[in-house]
């Protein structure tokens, strides 16, 4: 079975930096895009797009990550990320969501 495992949440003074990870295990994986969501509390999920935050893959499109700097206190969120895998790299094609991890950021 396939699941995305997400790692690297945590709590960070403001101005800090974390690296987010989002993990595909199960089988045989890849990571054909990859999507990084965000929801606080009492708002809806949103897409994660700003200039702080940048997004990579590891040599083997296994491993996603999301780096992000310069954080403030209204990044604090529960951090998702979304996968498609494509039935030319992986035997379990379709699109898959992580567990999710906490982001909290501090004044």
């Amino acid at each position: 079975q396939v699941t995305l495992v997400e790692s690297g949440g945590g709590l960070v003074q403001a101005g800090g930096s974390l690296r987010l990870s989002c993990a595909a295990s199960g089988g045989t994986v890849c990571l054909t895009t990859v999507g990084w969501y965000r929801q606080a509390p009492g708002k809806e999920r949103e897409l994660v797009v700003d200039g702080r935050f940048r997004a990579s893959f590891d040599d083997t499109k296994t491993v996603a990550y999301l780096q992000m700097n310069s954080l403030k206190p209204e990044d604090t969120a529960v951090y998702y990320c979304t996968a498609f895998m494509s039935p030319l790299c992986s035997t379990a094609p379709g699109d898959y969501w992580g567990q999710g991890t906490q982001v909290t950021v501090v004044s």
